[in-house]
């Protein structure tokens, strides 16, 4: 199987649509219309994962501030369940803290998101909080993460 890396485009946003509703399902899954948002927004980054011409994969972060220093909030990454373990989100994750470059950076996680928090830590993410019912659908916790500039 081969992968390829790219941008993703507004014609991407109904598979993302379709991937955050298996993947995140009882969480609040972004609509198509939340992905277009996104990508006309100036101040973000989508990475796209392609398998034979497939997305299976997808990744985006934003710049917060106006001014240097920035910071980047990762939004989120999602990886198709039938190509996770693949070394995808790790990629695309590592492609998304590239745009970041010397900011730091954050996110929020599930707190029973064991695989995307022992990736997140294995690239120097450190757990700066808890924020409880952060997903407001299912009430799950979230831990706010934290990469400072290496």
């Amino acid at each position: 199987m081969s992968v390829d890396y790219d941008t993703l485009t507004k014609d991407d946003a109904a598979r993302c649509a379709e991937l955050e509703a298996l993947l995140f399902g009882g969480d609040d899954p972004w609509p198509a219309r939340a992905f277009r948002a996104e990508l006309d927004a100036g101040h973000t980054h989508y990475a796209a994962a392609r398998a034979d011409g497939k997305l299976v994969g997808y990744a985006g972060i934003a710049r917060l501030g106006r001014r240097e220093p920035f910071e980047y909030e990762i939004h989120t990454i999602g990886v198709d369940p039938e190509y996770q373990g693949r070394g995808i989100g790790r990629r695309l994750l590592n492609d998304l803290l590239a745009v970041a470059g010397n900011g730091t950076v954050f996110l929020e996680v599930r707190t029973d998101n064991e695989p995307a928090i022992t990736l997140y830590e294995s690239v120097g993410f450190v757990r700066a909080g808890l924020r409880k019912r952060y997903y407001r659908a299912s009430g799950a916790d979230a831990y706010t993460m934290r990469r400072d500039p290496p």
